[in-house]
């Protein structure tokens, strides 16, 4: 029994370092050097190209790098009794919410525009936003989803949710369905989307949606980049309808150099680091998912394969 790392854009070193170091005994391998393709049983993946994981035969788990799993949903053919894992780290969690609080005080109180008036040199005093006067409204309550609409909550905003099933969150109004969905998007000021990507939510934000939005409302995406229907939100930014958008995520990463998003002047832009998986603690989840496989006992943050998540 072996395990085998794949990975594109990123090391896959220090991962099979750690592997190594846990299970002396075991062969670790780095793809496309696999002795015996055979003798894989558990696969470690990040971003694999289409269909890879059809050259292993007697594979039994596939464990992502990442919380997210469409990244291997939506280029491999999975079915029981293959089992997808994913890594869950309350740190992960953590970081997004610092990253999105940082993302809401900007817009609070404008720093990105004294930012462009310091190169004019241009001394103005612009309004500002409070937290009692902000709602804020959070697309997924998963554990992320969850942490960051609880924390607002605590720091006096209004805050809405929507999920796919109903949670109970202090201080939060939460919402599920359609008519939930809507609601949700009509007390938003700031909408923050932490949703995973599945069939049903890709292109959930799209004209339709954000339009339910109030006027000059500002859009935060830290989900995935395939939620998004890019040109619904430029069309809804020239019109005036929102206020702003800020993106973490994207269709394609790197983003285009010609992808229009890098100078609109109502869209800021960062690399995917709203949260970024730590080596360490996330080793930790792997080791422990190899050494139950080995035990045949339940795996850790199993992915059921009819939702994706």
């Amino acid at each position: 029994m072996s395990i085998v790392l794949i990975c594109n854009n990123k090391d896959p070193k220090p991962w099979a370092t750690g592997l190594q170091k846990a299970f002396p005994d075991t062969l670790i391998e780095i793809y496309p050097e696999v002795k015996d393709p055979a003798s894989v049983h558990f696969a470690v993946c990040w971003k694999p190209e289409p269909g890879v994981l059809d050259q292993f035969p007697a594979l039994k788990v596939i464990q992502s790098l990442g919380a997210g799993v469409e990244h291997i949903l939506q280029t491999q053919t999975l079915s029981p009794p293959l089992q997808l894992t994913r890594v869950v780290d309350p740190g992960l969690a953590n970081d997004m919410w610092e990253f999105v609080l940082a993302v809401v005080m900007d817009r609070l109180k404008g720093l990105r525009q004294y930012l462009l008036q310091q190169q004019q040199q241009l001394w103005q005093q612009r309004g500002y936003n409070t937290f009692a006067q902000t709602r804020i409204g959070i697309l997924g309550l998963g554990q992320i989803g969850s942490l960051v609409a609880q924390r607002f909550a605590q720091l006096g905003f209004a805050v809405s949710g929507w999920s796919g099933s109903l949670k109970d969150i202090p201080g939060v109004k939460t919402y599920v369905g359609e008519s939930g969905f809507n609601s949700c998007l009509a007390e938003s000021d700031i909408l923050v989307n932490i949703l995973p990507l599945t069939s049903s939510t890709t292109g959930i934000l799209n004209s339709s949606s954000l339009q339910k939005l109030p006027q000059e409302a500002y859009l935060i995406n830290v989900g995935r980049g395939a939620h998004l229907v890019d040109q619904n939100l430029l069309e809804l930014l020239d019109e005036g309808h929102l206020g702003g958008a800020f993106l973490d995520v994207f269709h394609q990463e790197p983003l285009p150099e010609d992808h229009p998003f890098w100078s609109h002047p109502k869209v800021s832009v960062t690399p995917h680091i709203a949260s970024l998986t730590n080596v360490e603690t996330a080793m930790e989840q792997i080791i422990a998912n190899y050494r139950r496989l080995l035990a045949g006992k339940p795996l850790l943050h199993e992915v059921k394969l009819n939702k994706g998540y």
